[in-house]
């Protein structure tokens, strides 16, 4: 703990200076760190009607695929992932794996034209990791795969459904 406290020592020495005459415009925020603005990056995310998403990178090259919320309920607490292998050329609705839960067991298709070229190993460990976050992309979350997008693939995005008509969808 005490590490810690020595580590905001210069935050809090920071905090109480300021600059000095009239030729210095800048004036410290109130825990005197600058903020930086950052453009997001848009990603476009697109649903299956058979509950599995794709979300790609803005230059639509890359992308995540896994389960969606919605279909993580329905199964309830999943036992056991079967992840695709690596590499993977696929088309719009190959299974690429498939997701076990104490309710019942169903495949997971490829939403669009791709290449898979990474899994999430966690998921094998961890099959429970999917129900915690299903559309998670990060290190620890639910996704199932990582592709690499082609043309092809890229035109395939225009027969799936954004998140509005989605959550429409899964109202019926």
């Amino acid at each position: 703990m005490a590490s810690i406290a020595r580590s905001f020592r210069p935050l809090a020495s920071r905090m109480t200076t300021r600059p000095c005459g009239k030729a210095s415009s800048w004036k410290p925020t109130p825990l005197g760190i600058r903020s930086f603005s950052a453009s997001s990056t848009v990603q476009v995310k697109r649903y299956t009607k058979d509950h599995e998403w794709i979300e790609l990178s803005a230059d639509k090259k890359y992308g995540t695929i896994g389960i969606s919320e919605y279909a993580a309920h329905a199964l309830g607490d999943v036992v056991y992932v079967e992840l695709p292998t690596v590499p993977m050329k696929v088309a719009p609705g190959d299974a690429i794996g498939a997701v076990e839960s104490v309710k019942s067991a169903s495949d997971i298709n490829a939403p669009i034209s791709c290449t898979i070229t990474a899994v999430n190993e966690v998921l094998e460990e961890a099959p429970g990791t999917i129900n915690k976050g299903p559309e998670d992309t990060s290190s620890g979350g639910g996704w199932v795969a990582k592709v690499d997008v082609s043309e092809a693939g890229v035109k395939d995005l225009d027969t799936l459904m954004d998140e509005a008509a989605y959550k429409d969808f899964t109202a019926e």
